[in-house]
C-alpha cells in the first residue's frame, strides 16, 4: 500500500508530479514518513534474513539506527507480551505530509489527495481481507458539504407537505370565507424572504455551507404564524365593515406583536452575526436568518397585506375563494346537481337572522374545536389536577437529562452518514484511544539547559506524559558518560553539538534544537522543542480538551516559556468555541431582550410570565435533547437559541391577552385567549411539524441533530401553549376580580333640557339622560 501511494502521479502540462516532488523533506531532502514504515521495513528485512530476534516495543520502539521512535499514534488494537514486547496489532495508521508552498504546489496537492483516495478504494478491492479508510484535509469539507446534496428530495417532499397542509389549514367549507390562496401565499411569503437572503448572500460573496438547512426551518415556524395569526385576526371582523375598516383591524390586532417578535428575533441573531460571535459558519448562519426575517416582515407588510385585502373583496363580493367566480343565491343552487352544491356552499348574510349572533366562521374545524370542545375541556376541574401531575414528570425527565448533558466535540457530528469521515473517525477512536496524538511543546526563550533546576522545571512540567525529547536523551547520554548534567554554559553547548548531535542514534534531534552565534563566537540554544504523548482513556476528545487547557494555564505561569500544539488543537478550539460562544450570546441575547421587552409590553407581569415559560421549555427542551443522545454542539446550541424566539412567537400573544384582559374570571380570559391566538398557533404547528418530518430520514448526523432540536422545541411549546399555561393560568396571578369603578366628578349622570317651544306658547320639556 506504501509502493502504490508514494508511486501516485498527477499530471500536470509537461510535468508528472509525484509523492516525492509534492512530500515535505528532511534535513537530508528526503520525504518525511510515519516512522511504522521504518519499522516494517526494518520487520520485513530481518523476516528475510531468518532474523528472529527483531522486535517491536509499544508504544516506544528502537531502530537498528538507535534511534527511538514513537508508534502509539500508527499502531492500534496492540496486544503486548512482558516488557512491552508487540504481540498483535489490529490496526495501522499511515500519514503523509503534503507541502503547500504556493498556488500550484497547493492545486497539486488537492489532486494528488483525490487520487490518494481513489488509489486505497482500489487497493482495497483487490485486498478485501483489509479493512482502509482514507482521510485527507479536504474530507470534512467535503463530507460537510455533502449533507446539502443528500437532502434535496427530502426537502422537496417537505416542502409539497406544508404546501398541502398550509392550504388545508386555511381552507373551510364556506367557499366564499374560504382562504386556501392565503395557506398558500403566506408559505410564498416566507419562501421570498428566504430566496431574498440567500440572494443577497450569494452576491456579497458569502460562503454557503450546510447549516443553511435550518434556516429554512426558522422562517417556517416564525413567518407563518405571522401570516396565520393575521388570517385568524380577519376572522374576527365583522362582515358588514368595508375591507379597508377590516385590513386595519387586522393590522391594528396582529402586527404590533408580530414587529416585537420580529425585532426580539433580529436582536438574537444580530448578536450572533457580529464580531462577538467567533465562528464563521455560525456568523453567516445567523447574518442569513437576520436577513431573511427582516425581508420577510416587509413582505408580510406589503405581499402578504396585499394578498388578503385582495380576497377580502373577493369574500366581499361573494366570489369562490378558489375560482374567483360569483357564487350563486341558495334558491339557484337548488336547483344545480349535489357536486356543485358541495363546490358552491356558502352563507350569505341575509340567511341569518338578527337575533343570531353566530360568527360565521365557526364553521372552521379549528376554530369549531377549540371552540366547542378543548377550551372548555383543558380548563374542566377534574382535567387540572393530572395536566399538574403530567408536568412535574415532565420537569423530573427533564432534570435526569439535563444532570446528563454532555457536550459533543466528535466530528462525525455535523458530516453527512455513511462517508469517509465517519468511517475513519470510528476507526480511530476504536483502535487508536490509548494514546493521544503527538503534542508539540516548544521553547521559544534562550533558556539555561545546562542548570540543573531549569532541568528539572522542564522536567516537571512535562511530567506524566511519554517524552520523545532530545533533552530527555541527552541527559540520560549524560549519565550514561558519568558526566554531571550540570554542566558549565560552554561545556553543555560542545557537549551538545559535537558529541551528543553526531552520535548516528541521535543525529534526528537536529532539527529540535536552533543554534545562535554571538559576537564573542560562543554558541547559544536560542529555541527547541520536544514531543509529549498523553495516555488517554476512551473519553478521548474530552481528556484532550482538559489536556489542552491544563497546558495552556501552564504556560502562563511557568517559569520556562513555551507553547503547545498539534493540528487536533484546532478542532479542540472549534468545539470550545463552539459551545461557548453561542452559549455566552445568547445570554447577552436574553438579557437584552427583557430589558428591551420591559419598556413596551403593557404590562410587566407578562415579561415575568413569558421568561418563566422560556425558561421552562429551554431546561426541558436541553433535558429531552440529552436523553435522546443529542450532545451540546453547535448546531444544537444555535437551536437552543432560535427555541427563545420560537416560544416568545407563540406564547406571548397568549399571554398577552389573559394578563390585560380584565373584569371576568381566569378560566374566562383563559378560554378568550385559546380562542383568539390558538387557531394560529395550531395551524404554525401543524405546518411545522409536517415540514420537520422529511428531515428524520436524511442519511446525515448534522440534520438529526437538526430534527431532534427543532422538534423538541416545537414539541415543548406546542405542550406549554395549549396544556401548561392554560391551567396554571387559571389559578396562579393575576387576580382577575370583578373591580367596582367608585363614582367621581368625571362619572355623574349629567341632565340635558331641551325647550320645545308650539305655536300656542306651550311649553314641553324633553329629558335627555347621558352618561
Amino acid at each position: 500500500l506504501h509502493s502504490a501511494v508514494t508511486r501516485i502521479q498527477v499530471q500536470r502540462p509537461g510535468f508528472n508530479y509525484t509523492f516525492a516532488h509534492i512530500c515535505i523533506l528532511n534535513n537530508d531532502k528526503t520525504c518525511i514518513v510515519d516512522d511504522i514504515v521504518h519499522v516494517l521495513e526494518e520487520l520485513k528485512a530481518a523476516r528475510s534474513s531468518n532474523r528472529t530476534n527483531f522486535a517491536i516495543t509499544y508504544p516506544i520502539t528502537h531502530l537498528k539506527d538507535g534511534r527511538e521512535v514513537y508508534n502509539g499514534h500508527q499502531l492500534g488494537g496492540v496486544t503486548v507480551h512482558s516488557k512491552d514486547r508487540v504481540k498483535s496489532a489490529e490496526a495501522i495508521q499511515l500519514t503523509y505530509y503534503l507541502q503547500a508552498i504556493n498556488s500550484l504546489n497547493d492545486m497539486v496537492a488537492e489532486k494528488w489527495e483525490s487520487i490518494f483516495c481513489d488509489t486505497v478504494e482500489l487497493f482495497q478491492k483487490s485486498n478485501r481481507k483489509v479493512k482502509m479508510y482514507p482521510f485527507t484535509s479536504s474530507s470534512l469539507k467535503e463530507d460537510f458539504q455533502k449533507t446539502s446534496r443528500v437532502s434535496e428530495r427530502y426537502l422537496i417532499t417537505s416542502l409539497v407537505l406544508v404546501v398541502t397542509l398550509a392550504i388545508l389549514c386555511c381552507s373551510m367549507q364556506d367557499c366564499v370565507r374560504s382562504k386556501p390562496w392565503l395557506g398558500l401565499l403566506g408559505l410564498l411569503t416566507v419562501t421570498l424572504a428566504t430566496l431574498t437572503a440567500a440572494g443577497i448572500i450569494n452576491l456579497t460573496g458569502g460562503k454557503y455551507n450546510s447549516t443553511f438547512l435550518g434556516i429554512p426551518f426558522v422562517m417556517l415556524g416564525h413567518g407563518l404564524y405571522g401570516t396565520f395569526e393575521m388570517l385568524s385576526s380577519w376572522r374576527k371582523t365583522r362582515e358588514d365593515q368595508h375591507v379597508k375598516e377590516r385590513t386595519a383591524a387586522v393590522f391594528a390586532d396582529s402586527m404590533l406583536s408580530f414587529s416585537l417578535t420580529t425585532a426580539m428575533y433580529l436582536v438574537t441573531f444580530g448578536i450572533g452575526a457580529s464580531p462577538f460571535t467567533n465562528i464563521e459558519a455560525a456568523r453567516i448562519f445567523c447574518c442569513n436568518s437576520c436577513i431573511a426575517i427582516f425581508f420577510n416582515y416587509l413582505y408580510v407588510l406589503s405581499f402578504y397585506g396585499s394578498s388578503l385585502v385582495f380576497t377580502g373583496y373577493i369574500e366581499n363580493n361573494y366570489q369562490h375563494s378558489i375560482f374567483c367566480r360569483k357564487v350563486p343565491k341558495p334558491e339557484v343552487l337548488q336547483e344545480k346537481p349535489a357536486w356543485y352544491r358541495f363546490l358552491l356552499t356558502a352563507r350569505f348574510s341575509e340567511d341569518t337572522a338578527d337575533s343570531e349572533e353566530t360568527n360565521t366562521y365557526e364553521s372552521h374545524l379549528l376554530v369549531w374545536f377549540l371552540k366547542r370542545y378543548y377550551c372548555d375541556w383543558i380548563t374542566n376541574t377534574y382535567v387540572k389536577p393530572f395536566v399538574v401531575l403530567f408536568y412535574l414528570v415532565y420537569i423530573s425527565f427533564a432534570l435526569m437529562g439535563y444532570l446528563q448533558v454532555s457536550e459533543g466535540s466528535d466530528l462525525s457530528n455535523i458530516v453527512a452518514t455513511a462517508t469517509r469521515t465517519i468511517e475513519y473517525t470510528t476507526a480511530q477512536q476504536k483502535y487508536f484511544s490509548n494514546y493521544s496524538p503527538v503534542i508539540g511543546f516548544y521553547i521559544y526563550e534562550s533558556i539555561e539547559y545546562w542548570n540543573t533546576s531549569v532541568q528539572e522545571d522542564v522536567l516537571e512540567y512535562t511530567k506524566g506524559f511519554v517524552r520523545i525529547s532530545w533533552f530527555e536523551s541527552y541527559l540520560n547520554y549524560l549519565r550514561k558518560l558519568n558526566i554531571s548534567t550540570g554542566l558549565p554554559k560552554k561545556n553543555f553547548t560542545d557537549m551538545l553539538r559535537n558529541s551528543f548531535l553526531k552520535a548516528p542514534q541521535f543525529a534526528h534531534f537536529s532539527e529540535d534544537i536552533i543554534f545562535s552565534k554571538k559576537y564573542n563566537n560562543e554558541v547559544d540554544v536560542v529555541a527547541s522543542r520536544m514531543f509529549l504523548v498523553a495516555k488517554t482513556m476512551e473519553t478521548k476528545r474530552e481528556e484532550l480538551y482538559d489536556l489542552l487547557e491544563t497546558l495552556r494555564k501552564l504556560s502562563l505561569t511557568s517559569k520556562v516559556k513555551f507553547i503547545v500544539f498539534n493540528p487536533s488543537f484546532v478542532y479542540m478550539d472549534r468545539y470550545a468555541s463552539s459551545v461557548g460562544a453561542p452559549l455566552q450570546n445568547s445570554c447577552i441575547s436574553a438579557l437584552f431582550l427583557l430589558f428591551f421587552s420591559a419598556f413596551l409590553v403593557a404590562d410587566s407581569l407578562i415579561n415575568v410570565w413569558l421568561t418563566l415559560t422560556v425558561a421552562s421549555v429551554e431546561f426541558g427542551v436541553i433535558g429531552f435533547m440529552t436523553l435522546w443522545k443529542v450532545e451540546l454542539d453547535c448546531i444544537s446550541v444555535l437551536c437552543l437559541i432560535y427555541g427563545i424566539n420560537y416560544t416568545i412567537d407563540n406564547c406571548a400573544p397568549l399571554l398577552s391577552t389573559f394578563v390585560l384582559g380584565k373584569e371576568f374570571t381566569r378560566t374566562k380570559w383563559v378560554k378568550n385567549a385559546l380562542e383568539v391566538h390558538g387557531v394560529a398557533i395550531l395551524q404554525s404547528y401543524l405546518c411545522y411539524i409536517v415540514g420537520l418530518i422529511p428531515l428524520a430520514a436524511v442519511p446525515s448526523n448534522l440534520t438529526r441533530t437538526l430534527f431532534r432540536c427543532l422538534f423538541l422545541i416545537a414539541l415543548v411549546t406546542f405542550f406549554h401553549c395549549f396544556a401548561i399555561l392554560p391551567v396554571i393560568l387559571t389559578f396562579l396571578p393575576p387576580s382577575k376580580k370583578k373591580r367596582k369603578e367608585k363614582k367621581n366628578p368625571e362619572n355623574r349622570e349629567e341632565i340635558e333640557c331641551v325647550e320645545m317651544v308650539d305655536m300656542d306658547s306651550t311649553r314641553v320639556v324633553d329629558q335627555i339622560t347621558t352618561v
